[in-house]
Order: structure tokens, then sequence, then C-alpha cells
């Protein structure tokens, strides 16, 4: 190795769980991969919806004025974004909800973000914006809320556990005084376990991702919805049908990593896992939420009128502007690409149940 893992807070000769290995290696401060870089874009790590189109983040901005006419105008209502990346999508919700003047009024916009130097990204692209950051909730006191995450679950590290010969073990590594990195697993905590057998999801299973700190992310928004009313909206790379392996992928320069060469890129690659969408729904239910019927990026996408919208603006469009539009268009829509490898969950509160982009 040419780095000291010291360099990421990682002890020495330690088993470390995979999700708490991950969590230092992208978020520790001033050292992990979001807190010192910029990974979004074509010259980046990877590129997401917002930043791959504009229509992306103004069909959002439609659902979200559709939603707050679901939940009956109210007067104070609230949009938090989750982990909004270089503020694309907000910058194009901001001008969108600028043409409707009553929900303009309304609309209180939140960015909940972790990372410093992202911060700073977004409040460069939205300066002048009413637009407030946030590293909690607390403060948010009135009016339903609407949180939305775009690959914001894939983001936050799972834990990995193995079962052998009917005992539950946790995938750990470990990092001896060369900087050589090992794979082992440990007993699973009897917390850990006991919470892993109340999912119908993950019965049956031998290697199971269970999304502990993910789970706890959620639970903090559950409890505000449960309180005022709204929904949580996500969009992520994920999964209807249970893997029964790892999932856990790295990309580096728009291209996925071969996982052998993961210890020689740690704070140059970007960790993510797919999302185990049943679990989610399972999850939701649990605390009490209703949950819309998982659906596509396509569908959903279709279903709001993106292909009507690319059509209007067709008409005044020059010959390169058009093919950049068919182009990022197939990337959002196509079966191989983000239009089925992404998957779209709602949980909500509320009494009316008939948002868009579901049926």
């Amino acid at each position: 190795m040419i780095y000291n893992p010291e360099y990421f807070n990682l002890e020495l000769n330690k088993l470390t769980p995979v999700d708490e290995f991950v969590e230092k290696i992208l978020y520790e401060p001033n050292k992990g991969y979001y807190t010192k870089k910029i990974p979004f874009g074509g010259r980046g790590d990877f590129v997401t919806a917002p930043t791959i189109s504009n229509l992306f983040s103004e069909i959002i901005g439609i659902w979200i004025i559709s939603a707050w006419e679901k939940l009956d105008k109210p007067k104070i209502f609230n949009f938090i974004e989750l982990g909004p990346g270089d503020g694309s999508l907000s910058k194009v919700l901001v001008e969108t909800v600028k043409k409707f003047p009553e929900i303009n009024k309304s609309i209180n916009i939140y960015l909940y973000e972790k990372s410093d130097l992202l911060i700073k990204t977004q409040k460069k692209k939205l300066k002048g914006s009413k637009i407030k950051w946030i590293r909690n909730f607390n403060k948010i006191t009135k009016g339903p809320i609407i949180f939305f995450g775009n690959e914001f679950f894939d983001a936050i590290p799972v834990k990995q556990f193995l079962y052998k010969k009917n005992s539950l073990f946790e995938k750990c590594y470990m990092i001896n005084h060369n900087s050589e990195f090992n794979e082992t697993y440990q007993k699973a905590s009897l917390e850990d376990e006991k919470k892993i057998k109340t999912f119908k999801s993950l019965k049956g299973l031998k290697f199971i991702e269970y999304p502990k700190l993910g789970l706890i992310e959620l639970d903090k928004m559950i409890e505000k919805i449960n309180k005022q009313s709204g929904g949580i909206l996500l969009i992520d790379y994920g999964y209807l049908n249970i893997h029964n392996k790892s999932t856990l992928q790295a990309v580096m320069k728009n291209k996925k990593i071969n996982m052998n060469n993961f210890f020689k890129n740690l704070g140059k690659a970007d960790i993510t896992s797919l999302v185990n969408f049943p679990l989610l729904e399972e999850y939701f239910k649990k605390k009490k939420l209703d949950v819309k019927k998982i659906v596509s990026q396509k569908f959903f996408l279709e279903k709001l009128g993106i292909i009507e919208r690319a059509k209007i603006l067709e008409k005044n469009m020059t010959v390169k502007q058009l093919n950049y539009m068919s182009h990022t268009l197939m990337r959002l829509l196509h079966k191989d690409l983000m239009g089925n490898l992404f998957k779209v969950i709602l949980a909500f509160k509320s009494k009316n149940s008939d948002f868009f982009g579901f049926e």
C-alpha cells in the first residue's frame, strides 16, 4: 500500500464491520471520498440523473407540486432533498416552483448534506435562492414534509452477514501493520441478529446485506412524517428480487472497478451497494406508513409526462440540442440503463393516496 490506513482513522489489527469501514472511507472529515473531491459529472467518477438532464429535475419538480396539491395545498410545505449532490436538482426546482406563485409562497426548500465540500459547491450553484442547509430536522415543526432522495440510500454503507451452520456472522475488514487488508467474519451481535430475523424479506438467505445506518436515517424522517404528514420519495439503483450475495461496488472515472482492487483505491473511488427495495417497503409498513407500488424509473418518469415535455421542448431546439436530449432521455429511460435498473418507492402518511407516477 502507498498510503497509511490510519489516514482514515482506521485502527490497525482491529475487526471493523463493513458499514463502519466504508463510512470512514467515504465520510471521514477532510479525508474521506465525499469530503475532499467533487465526484459528479463526466470528469468525475459518476453521473446522476439531475446532472445528466435538467428534464429529470423538472419532472421531479412537477411531482412535488402535485404532491403539495394532494396534501391539500398547505400554507406551510417543506421539501427536503437528501444528499443533493452538486445542487443541480434543487436549482431546477427553484425555477420550476417560481412559475406557480401559490406553492412558491408556501414551500420551504432544505438541503440535507453532511459534506462541507459539497455544501460549498451547492451554495455556489444556488446563490441567491431561499434554500436552507440543515444537518437535522429538529427545527422543521410545522407543515407536511416531502423528503426526496436520488441515489441517496445506496451511498449509505450496509452491514454484511453470512449464515454458517445456522449461526450468523458479520463480515469485517482488518488491517495489519504492513497495511495488508484481510476479510474475515465475527459472530454477529444479538441485537443485529434479532432485528434481521424480524424481516420476512431476509428470511432464507445465506448472505445478507442489512442497511442498519440507512434505517437509522429513515427513522428520523419517519418520525417527522408521522407527526406532520407527508412522504419519502426515493429513486435508487436497486432490486426487487433478492440477490443473496454481496452487491458492494466501487466506481472511479465513470467505470466500475474490480472489487479485487477495492483496497488499492480507498478514498479515490465511490463505494455503494444496491438497494433492497422489498426490505425498504417492509420497513416502511412496519413503521405505519402507506407505500405505493414500487415502479421503475422509466415507468415513473413516463407516467409524469417526460416524453410529452421533451416533445414541447424539441420545437425550439437546434440539431445539436435535439441529439443531446435524445441521448440523455435514452440514459434515463432505456431498460438496460437507468430506466429499469433504478426503482422508485414512495412511503407516505396522507388522507389522499392518489400520488402520481405509480399507477
